[in-house]
């Protein structure tokens, strides 16, 4: 198997990068690649529970994430982003892994392609 590194740095109800992000990390892991789903700076917001996304015009990403999770994807999230988000990692979707740089930077060597988002 393949790794690939995904990169998420924006928020999931502004644009579309959030939605992309996991929609390629599904179409990744469903080809049988291994798929590392990294989330920083406003990218964390998309592993917080009870998301409202009421009045943003954009679909609900957090079963999306799940998803994602449930079929392999290893999904990680920044603390020092968690922090600037001020998202305690107690609210974080089930299975999400808190990371420093250090492991962020790790996985990023470790990937044979990246993908930012």
């Amino acid at each position: 198997m393949a790794n690939v590194a995904m990169i998420l740095k924006r928020s999931p109800y502004g644009d579309i990068n959030a939605a992309e992000a996991v929609r390629h990390a599904l179409g990744a892991v469903s080809g049988e690649l291994s798929v590392d789903l990294i989330l920083v700076d406003g990218g964390v917001l998309l592993a917080k529970k009870g998301q409202d996304d009421k009045g943003t015009g954009f679909t609900n990403l957090e079963g999306t994430l799940k998803d994602c999770v449930e079929m392999g994807v290893a999904v990680y999230a920044d603390t020092a982003s968690l922090k600037t988000q001020g998202v305690p990692s107690n609210e974080l979707v089930e299975n999400v892994k808190v990371v420093g740089a250090k492991e962020i930077a790790g996985l990023l060597k470790e990937a044979k392609s990246t993908m930012i988002f």
